[in-house]
């Protein structure tokens, strides 16, 4: 079974969405619409860049403010493309899966049938899988080596009954893991109940990155400390990287992370919260990926919606890329 590239692997195209949504957005929505247009105009630089946006006006801001992208008026709940649309093992091959909102936390038209949609823009064949599965609960290193949170792929909100064993195996037929890690719970108050995406990335092979707390008010650090002492214990290089720390809006902790950056031929999109460390997490990544040029962008106004970057996008490998 083929396992898809890794992320930095050679990307033919990047999808993500426009916030179309007032009654989601609220008073956030134009300044989240600015903080995506300028991720978007930030990858155009290094990738061709599909945009969804749903309803005339939605399309017309998104094509203002994202004038070297292509702009597509199509149906989706909300923005995080992440975990609503396909997974792509190639630049003609894809996966779906069932989505249930997170476990049944939010029930949004379309964003059951907008990965087909995707699919579709791309032209790929698509293989449906049936069972609940979002991207963010997955990272890979191109190599079938995979890692995600037992918070998550193991709730049973998403597949009743699932085990270790079960969802491995699921995994491989469905793209071509060969190897599962485990990790435990996923950051504070994600109510993705715990997407590895927010906690540990590979930045090479055999090589992850994992946040180390910036405090000791750090919500996330015994999470953190969990998680390294897994991945090192599985054989693995962990790279400690100073976290966001104790991040609060109105009071309530958010699952703020630098760990939610997008990847795209040469180019590392990193979000920033106007947090202490912000300069720290992008002079961390430019020594983590040192061909790369790694732009910090804001995203304090998408992640009131629950996320950043990563979830946002949805990668297509070009054909071929291993």
């Amino acid at each position: 079974m083929t396992h898809p590239p890794a992320e930095w692997a050679p990307l033919a195209r990047m999808f993500t969405a426009f916030p179309s949504h007032e009654q989601l957005w609220q008073a956030d929505l134009a300044p989240a619409r600015a903080e995506v247009a300028a991720m978007v105009n930030a990858l155009t630089q290094a990738v061709p860049v599909t945009v969804l946006a749903h309803g005339p006006e939605s399309v017309a801001a998104a094509r203002a403010a994202c004038p070297e992208a292509s702009v597509e008026d199509i149906g989706f709940g909300d923005i995080w493309l992440r975990d609503t649309g396909p997974i792509f093992l190639s630049g003609t091959q894809a996966a779906r899966f069932r989505f249930n909102g997170w476990g049944g936390k939010y029930d949004l038209p379309h964003d059951d049938s907008v990965g087909a949609h995707i699919a579709g823009l791309q032209g790929a064949a698509v293989t449906l899988h049936d069972f609940v599965l979002e991207g963010g609960a997955l990272e890979h290193d191109g190599n079938g080596l995979f890692i995600t949170t037992e918070q998550c792929l193991l709730n049973p909100n998403r597949n009743p009954g699932w085990t270790r064993d079960s969802a491995k195996k699921a995994l491989a037929l469905a793209l071509g893991a060969r190897r599962l890690l485990w990790l435990g719970d996923g950051l504070v108050a994600d109510h993705t109940d715990g997407h590895v995406d927010n906690l540990a990335r590979f930045v090479a092979p055999g090589t992850v990155a994992v946040p180390m707390p910036a405090g000791d008010d750090d919500p996330n650090a015994a999470i953190f400390h969990d998680a390294a002492v897994r991945l090192r214990a599985a054989g693995l290089v962990v790279v400690p990287m100073l976290s966001v720390g104790l991040y609060e809006v109105d009071g309530a902790v958010v699952p703020a992370s630098y760990m939610n950056w997008v990847i795209a031929n040469g180019l590392v999109v990193v979000p920033l919260y106007g947090a202490e460390n912000d300069a720290v997490a992008v002079a961390a990544l430019r020594r983590l990926f040192p061909r790369h040029k790694v732009v910090g962008l804001p995203a304090m106004h998408i992640l009131t919606g629950g996320g950043s970057f990563h979830c946002i996008t949805q990668h297509v490998p070009v054909e071929g890329a291993r």
